[in-house]
């Protein structure tokens, strides 16, 4: 019996190691898909901030184009809007 009582220990843990290398293999599976994905978003969002700067520059490009006059005329509208307020008094 006492043979039978050494055996029962020696499988149990080898039955025990297997285990936790069955579910150490599976976390570290689970791990490296998360991983992956995680990985794979922050790609996505860097693009997408790439093509939102992009989309920011053009707008200021178009605004520069289109703005180089307007900061000529926006700093006498002041005086305009001085000058409407004059002509009625």
């Amino acid at each position: 019996m006492d043979g039978q009582d050494s055996d029962d220990p020696k499988q149990s843990t080898a039955d025990m190691t297997v285990f936790v290398q069955n579910l150490l293999q599976q976390m570290q599976s689970r791990f490296q898909t998360m991983s992956e994905s995680i990985i794979t978003k922050i790609d996505e969002m860097g693009s997408r901030i790439d093509e939102l700067e992009q989309s920011i520059n053009d707008l200021k490009a178009e605004m520069g184009a289109e703005g180089s006059p307007s900061p000529s005329p926006s700093a006498p509208s002041k005086p305009k809007s001085d000058e409407p307020k004059s002509e009625p008094v």
